[in-house]
């Protein structure tokens, strides 16, 4: 019997290391893939795969960054000497426009004549950029010069406001919009859930009856079961026309909405979370500070919460954790807009939303798709900073007695 008690000790002993290491091992093997994908992108092109840009030979200009690109082919820029080129207007041809100039005759059969052909348009052009694909170049490259356009960089990424993945010929990826648009839905969520959060907590732990608590608590617990479509479902049809007519807006889906909505969503998390840490305070601690002569609020705010500040902070980052990587609610009511926040009243984007809507169309393996794992990236080291940041918080209340 004991040599079975000892055989069963142990198997359960190695099926839980096992099982620790099985999923340590994914994590980790799931944040190297992500890691991996995102990377990639700062050895793509500037310019979309398989073209290029070409100029006349004559033409001084030797490079051109994925900006200066996307402002040429908007007419921001129009002449070659704002980029330090000889001065004349910038001619744009786009490989397409071949077609026009020449019969399928003139091209030759199967277009074996086309690289020679658009070899001499731009030969004829000195003010001529040419958008054409790599394997259409001429044999003979003396009439034109390919521009460097560099790869994609860290310095664009990350500091750019420019968000059209599926612009030509440059795509921009510019990730600010997205960043700020997530942190401004996310942080003023948490600044409504979380005093709502610890409210009800204190309520239904130090407050309610019994028979009120059993009530209310499966009620909130319940909430968080609720899909996330229902909830933007919700913000949809009540939050949105509401903002709307309540501010006199163009249209309701904004930042605000968003916000509204996970505040929701976080309540049920951070007033569980928080409820049960209150409640684990010793009894021993409630009776002294009675005994000192204390009120109820007094023992509820310098001994009750203090003591619970940890499983407070555990509260808050599961809330944040939640309201950060919430996507489909999200993607209903913020309206979805690329661009930089300047107010909580304005449509925004967020970064799981973003991933949501354009992986499904983004080739695999391309420019595009690289973008959105690196926006994958980008949100892991944010809720990582996140948990660090509430688990030093802990740590120093810990270290002071509190």
């Amino acid at each position: 019997m004991k040599r079975l008690r000892r055989f069963t000790t142990y198997l359960m002993e190695g099926l839980f290391t096992l099982s620790g290491s099985m999923t340590s091992l994914a994590i980790l093997l799931i944040v190297v893939f992500l890691f991996k994908e995102g990377l990639g992108l700062f050895q793509s092109p500037a310019v979309e795969t398989g073209y290029v840009l070409c100029v006349n030979a004559a033409n001084t200009v030797e490079k051109l960054d994925s900006k200066q690109i996307r402002q040429i082919f908007d007419s921001e820029i129009t002449d070659w000497q704002e980029l330090g080129g000889s001065e004349g207007e910038i001619m744009l041809f786009r490989f397409d426009e071949i077609f026009s100039l020449y019969s399928e005759e003139e091209l030759g059969d199967d277009y074996g004549l086309l690289p020679l052909k658009l070899g001499e348009v731009v030969e004829q052009h000195k003010e001529i950029l040419a958008f054409l694909p790599e394997r259409y170049l001429p044999a003979d490259k003396v009439s034109l010069k390919v521009l460097l356009t560099g790869k994609v960089l860290p310095a664009d990424f990350f500091g750019g406001t420019e968000w059209m993945p599926t612009s030509t010929p440059a795509p921009q990826f510019g990730t600010l919009p997205l960043i700020f648009g997530t942190l401004w839905v996310s942080v003023l969520a948490i600044l409504i859930a979380l005093p709502l959060g610890l409210g009800v907590a204190i309520y239904l732990s130090e407050l309610a009856g019994e028979h009120m608590r059993k009530l209310l608590k499966p009620a909130i617990e319940l909430l968080a079961g609720i899909p996330s479509v229902v909830y933007g479902f919700f913000g949809l049809v009540v939050f949105v026309p509401l903002i709307q007519r309540g501010l006199n807006l163009p249209a309701g889906e904004t930042a605000l909405a968003g916000s509204l909505i996970l505040a929701i969503m976080a309540l049920p998390t951070i007033i569980t979370i928080t409820e049960d840490a209150l409640r684990n305070t010793p009894e021993a601690l409630r009776e002294a500070s009675l005994a000192l002569g204390a009120t109820h609020w007094q023992t509820i705010y310098r001994v009750i919460v203090p003591y619970a500040a940890s499983g407070i902070s555990a509260a808050v980052v599961l809330g944040i954790g939640r309201a950060v990587g919430e996507t489909m609610a999200v993607m209903m009511v913020t309206g979805n807009a690329a661009v930089m926040p300047r107010s909580l009243f304005e449509s925004v984007r967020t970064i799981p939303a973003t991933i949501a809507a354009e992986l499904g169309e983004a080739p695999a393996g391309g420019t595009h798709y690289q973008s959105l794992f690196m926006l994958g990236c980008i949100l892991f080291v944010i809720t990582m900073a996140i948990s660090i940041s509430a688990e030093v918080i802990s740590r120093r209340q810990r270290r002071r007695g509190i």
